[in-house]
């Protein structure tokens, strides 16, 4: 035991920093965010944006998706939803948009496509059908776009006569395809971030997007595929070089000749079980690369255009998939989410329903916590594709310093529109609270980002697995990757959690204690950085599930969240600190509720009010 305590002070004590410099205490730039692809058209959008009140608005394509389909009738399905037909046609109407939800006080952020292209280089004339008209031969979404309708006036010249020069091609340096979508009958194809073409090409759609009124941009589709053109080689080449010497790479790699190795493959996700040193190399190039991709066409650029250009990633974590998912799995830590305002991950299939026999709460809790120990104090939202359980979807990223909320936010159902705007209201009533409270736990779990980086995917099992007994314990936990901490991590954590096989579960720390609190029930404390102000935040999990098993539900009828009572609290506080005031809040009550507390030496108890899905106690004290 002694031998593992010390292992890990050396390790602490020699990993690199990312909280070295420490910033003044501000606030984050918002906390509430909705986001559409469809029905965004729909009349009822404005008015609902009205009565919530966003910080955000995600909706609108401005990328590949905006100049593949918006000229065809098959803009109108998935995934744009175009709401008329022709590029004149949607820019009039998406600038619109914009000036409406300007005038309702709310930022647009508008979706950029960057690499994912629906169309055919050359086609046969497509004969009428019932449901669809017509279409002549010849290029078609894309490829008709960039051939036929550029507009020099909005996007300026092209940066190459032929498309296909823009394209990721495979080792035999054909264009890479699927059929994964079939748009119209269309192949998809992918732009290659590396070719220095297709980066003029985003950064004109940037430019076209800015003026069309964005306040800023979310990427999406921003993944690598086994490119194999001249710049993805090329480039790749230069990263090995300046990563290892002529000796490393023979030896580690079998390269005895940089400048004249074919490779065969430069792969980015792919299975753990099939990786290679090699391959994470590959990975790790795709990651960092993408990344200076973003930064030149979107961090440099855009802002040049506009200083206070947001911008953002839609990236993917599900149930922390590493290296066969995440985009930034292997990026370096001190790039990792660097100049960017806030981050989305998707959580897919892995969070969206219940199993609460089984101990499944379907919540991302875990992966809000480990986004927010990467990221610092900076928004994040969590994509869960979640349509049913609305109030615990805003509930948990509100209660570990997320902004609600990713996905699916159901203005159309009355009584999903009714809980969103009740929910975000309440956000806003306690805006300080929100925006300016930061996590306040004793103890911090590592994420194993050294042993993925190694390619040791196991941890990950046993960081899950501790990860949810924590929770369950009620433990009040931060989660950092372990490749971010600092030295001075023992003062400011009183446990530290690294994850190894054998890693017992940690013991309950003595300091706060909470009784009648059921498993269902998720817990977290803020401190507001400036005042001596702490809020206990409750996430009510427990509900009437749907008959059929892991059912994700038809929609908020769904819900039945089930209430929650008799909760009692110890908090340690400072000795000798006096309770200025103790307020209850929750969403379904519009005004505070008085508790009731008690002060002994070094704790402040309390009994939580009954409440249904979402509870804050918020503690004021003397000095």
């Amino acid at each position: 035991m002694k031998t593992r305590s010390l292992a890990l002070l050396v390790v602490l004590l020699l990993l690199r920093s990312a909280f070295a410099q420490t910033e003044p205490p501000k606030p984050r730039e918002f906390s509430t965010l909705v986001a559409h692809w469809a029905e965004y058209a729909d009349p009822d959008y404005l008015p609902f944006l009205t009565d919530a009140k966003p910080d955000i608005a995600q909706v609108g394509f401005y990328g590949a998706h905006f100049w593949s389909l918006a000229h065809t009738p098959h803009g109108k399905g998935y995934p744009a939803h175009f709401p008329v037909v022709g590029l004149n046609e949607n820019r009039e109407w998406l600038t619109n948009l914009n000036r409406e939800i300007h005038q309702r006080g709310i930022k647009v952020v508008g979706h950029i496509n960057v690499k994912f292209l629906v169309g055919d280089p050359d086609s046969p004339p497509i004969p009428a059908t019932k449901t669809k008209p017509a279409e002549p031969g010849g290029p078609r979404g894309f490829f008709k776009f960039y051939r036929e309708l550029w507009n020099e006036e909005w996007l300026g010249p092209k940066p190459v006569a032929d498309p296909l020069e823009l394209l990721e091609v495979d080792a035999e340096g054909k264009p890479i395809t699927n059929n994964n979508y079939s748009i119209g009958g269309m192949k998809e194809y992918w732009g290659c971030l590396n070719n220095p073409h297709w980066r003029t090409v985003l950064k004109a759609w940037t430019k076209h997007g800015v003026s069309l009124g964005c306040d800023g941009f979310i990427i999406n589709y921003f993944y690598r595929h086994d490119c194999l053109c001249p710049h993805c080689v090329s480039t790749f080449k230069a990263y090995l070089a300046e990563r290892f010497t002529a000796e490393e790479l023979n030896l580690k790699f079998q390269i005895s000749d940089l400048k004249s190795h074919r490779f065969t493959e430069i792969v980015s996700w792919h299975k753990p079980e099939e990786s290679t040193p090699l391959r994470r190399e590959m990975l790790r190039f795709s990651q960092v690369a993408n990344k200076a991709a973003f930064d030149d066409v979107f961090v440099k650029y855009g802002r040049s255009l506009k200083p206070d250009l947001l911008v953002a990633q839609w990236n993917h974590l599900g149930n922390f998939n590493q290296l066969s998912g995440d985009e930034r799995c292997l990026l370096p830590s001190e790039t990792w989410g660097r100049d960017e305002n806030y981050l989305w991950y998707s959580t897919g299939a892995a969070a969206h329903f219940t199993d609460l026999a089984e101990g499944q709460l379907g919540e991302g809790t875990l992966q809000a916590r480990y986004i927010r120990g990467s990221f610092g104090n900076k928004p994040f939202t969590l994509g869960k594709y979640e349509s049913t359980r609305t109030r615990v979807a805003i509930s948990e990223l509100a209660a570990n310093c997320g902004a609600p909320m990713g996905f699916y936010t159901r203005f159309k159902d009355p009584e999903a529109r009714a809980e969103i705007v009740r929910y975000y209201q309440f956000l806003k009533r306690h805006d300080d609270l929100f925006r300016w409270h930061q996590p306040h736990h004793e103890t911090v779990l590592l994420f194993p980002r050294r042993a993925i980086h190694n390619g040791d995917v196991r941890p990950l099992a046993r960081f899950r697995e501790i990860g949810g007994q924590m929770l369950d314990k009620h433990m009040l936990f931060d989660i950092l990757p372990d490749d971010t901490v600092s030295p001075d991590l023992s003062s400011r954590y009183r446990q530290i959690v690294s994850v190894e096989a054998e890693t017992p579960l940690p013991p309950q720390l003595g300091s706060h204690n909470f009784t009648n609190v059921p498993k269902t029930v998720r817990v977290s404390l803020t401190k507001h950085p400036q005042r001596n102000e702490f809020a206990l935040h409750l996430v009510n999990y427990n509900r009437i599930e749907p008959a059929e098993k892991h059912s994700a539900g038809r929609g908020i009828q769904d819900e039945k969240p089930i209430p929650v009572e008799g909760i009692s609290i110890s908090l340690r506080v400072p000795s000798g600190t006096a309770v200025r005031s103790a307020e209850f809040l929750t969403p379904e009550n519009p005004e505070p509720i008085p508790v009731e507390v008690e002060v002994t030496r070094e704790n402040v108890l309390f009994v939580v009010p009954k409440f249904l899905v979402y509870g804050v106690v918020r503690l004021r004290f003397e000095n």
